[in-house]
């Protein structure tokens, strides 16, 4: 199985051609309403497309896990759906997620900033102005998102096998060179390692999402996922009711049927200082 990711700077014509993509080669194309739709068959209703691509408010961020909740939620998606193999993701920090699997090809797609504004006014029907506030704010919004899921810049070149600019390039010649570079030798085929992987990454992020939805979320708490239906916790907790509760939240996971407690109850503070 393989994996593209395509990521693009609004205006770019990047969702229509990630589609077409998806289409000449069979694969699985996911989105945001795809993601969505995922999202809620595994009981995250609309968490996923509240995170979106835009990084947390200042206040929010600091005062509230709610950010980092919904983001460990899209990355269990994204996994989970992974999983079944030859997709296309476009956006949503994939090309960080899938990065580690030599299987996903990664695609930046750009443009000039005035073709950026023209193609925004003829597909939103909005005037230059509100055209170049959309695409200034959606930059803005993509560089926060993934500075604060993964401290790193979006529009490093390194996270990319290929960047396009499509400038000159119509849609039907972007498709071909992506196409055709995703056929290439260097590309393996992901094995059944890195399903296993996935499936890890992804129950990995449910039960960091559920301790944080119940509170339990200082520095100190861990879990790894050993298999597809056994969790691992270990480091400190404040006492025994803590303990419980974390072991509590873990069994209430849906296809988690071991728990290995390497837990240490430690009663001084956590927070240090």
């Amino acid at each position: 199985m393989y994996f593209i990711t395509i990521s693009e700077l609004i205006g770019s014509n990047g969702e229509k051609i990630a589609r077409e993509v998806a289409k000449g080669l069979n694969y699985t194309f996911y989105g945001e309403e795809e993601l969505s739709k995922a999202a809620e068959e595994m009981g995250f209703l609309s968490d996923v497309k509240k995170m979106g691509e835009k990084g947390p408010a200042l206040l929010e961020r600091f005062f509230s896990e709610k950010p980092k909740i919904y983001l460990d939620r899209l990355q269990s998606v994204i996994y989970e759906v992974a999983k079944n193999g030859n997709a296309i993701f476009f956006g949503r920090g994939s090309q960080l997620l899938l990065h580690p699997f030599g299987c996903a090809f990664h695609v930046l797609l750009t443009s000039s900033m005035e073709r950026r504004v023209q193609r925004v006014m003829e597909e939103k029907k909005v005037s230059r102005e509100v055209a170049e506030k959309i695409v200034h704010r959606s930059d803005s919004d993509k560089k926060g998102f993934i500075r604060f899921a993964f401290d790193e810049d979006w529009l490093n070149p390194n996270l990319y096998d290929i960047l396009l600019n499509t400038d000159k390039l119509g849609i039907d010649s972007a498709v071909k060179m992506i196409v055709d570079a995703a056929k290439s030798d260097g590309i393996k085929s992901c094995g059944l390692d890195s399903v296993n992987s996935l499936g890890k990454l992804s129950l990995q992020r449910k039960v960091e999402a559920a301790f944080l939805e119940s509170g339990l979320s200082h520095q100190s708490l861990f879990v790894m996922a050993e298999d597809l239906e056994s969790v691992r916790l270990f480091g400190f907790v404040s006492s025994s009711e803590e303990k419980e509760k974390a072991k509590a939240i873990v069994k209430g996971i849906k296809g988690i049927k071991t728990i290995k407690d390497d837990l240490t109850i430690y009663k001084q503070s956590l927070a240090g200082g």
